[in-house]
């Protein structure tokens, strides 16, 4: 299967997503630290996944290419790849949560991201877009961008702490690297 195969992000997505939990699930040594490296994990895989979807229609007027076509083309596939393995880390996380014995509380702040990612995978349909209309733009564009904003500040949040820094550097770059791509190419569009 090639990176052009219109079902590569659901495949990818249903491996590595299980297969992070899995992961941190067999690594951890007692349940709490388990469900902390699950959710850490299955955090990681959805990020590129995520990013690659915000960035779609910004690499396509970059650098148009095959490739970039069909990461347009598929941009649903990828989101809703990014809906399941994010669904995935919420249950690590809620479980990373109570085997903690900590109020459930500290989940408030990703609260909204995880409601726009719900309510972008339940309007990823043509019948929600058509029956939406203007609003499902408008539902699409705020979710994105709300989702890409927790992203950021939960990545910069941890560049202060040196355990956690290299991965708060790399999460950080990424994601501010894809907000200069669709920078760029709403500058291009614009001076078009």
């Amino acid at each position: 299967m090639n990176l052009l195969d219109r079902r590569w992000p659901l495949v990818m997505a249903v491996i590595l997503g299980p297969g992070s939990l899995y992961l941190g699930l067999a690594l951890g040594t007692t349940e709490p630290e388990a469900w902390n490296l699950a959710a850490r994990y299955t955090a990681r895989v959805g990020l590129p996944i995520f990013m690659l979807a915000y960035a779609a229609s910004s690499l396509l007027r970059l650098a148009p290419s095959a490739t970039t076509k069909a990461l347009v083309r598929d941009r649903r596939r990828w989101g809703l790849a990014f809906a399941f393995t994010h669904t995935i880390h919420f249950g690590a996380l809620y479980m990373a949560v109570t085997t903690r014995g900590d109020s459930l509380s500290l989940l408030a702040p990703g609260a909204v991201a995880y409601l726009a990612i719900l309510a972008m995978a339940l309007t990823s349909s043509d019948a929600a877009m058509k029956a939406l209309g203007a609003n499902w733009k408008r539902l699409h564009r705020t979710g994105i961008h709300v989702i890409w904003l927790v992203f950021t500040l939960a990545y910069a949040k941890r560049i202060p702490e040196a355990d956690t820094m290299i991965t708060g550097l790399v999460g950080t770059a990424l994601s501010l690297s894809a907000a200069a791509l669709r920078l760029a190419a709403w500058r291009k569009t614009r001076r078009a």
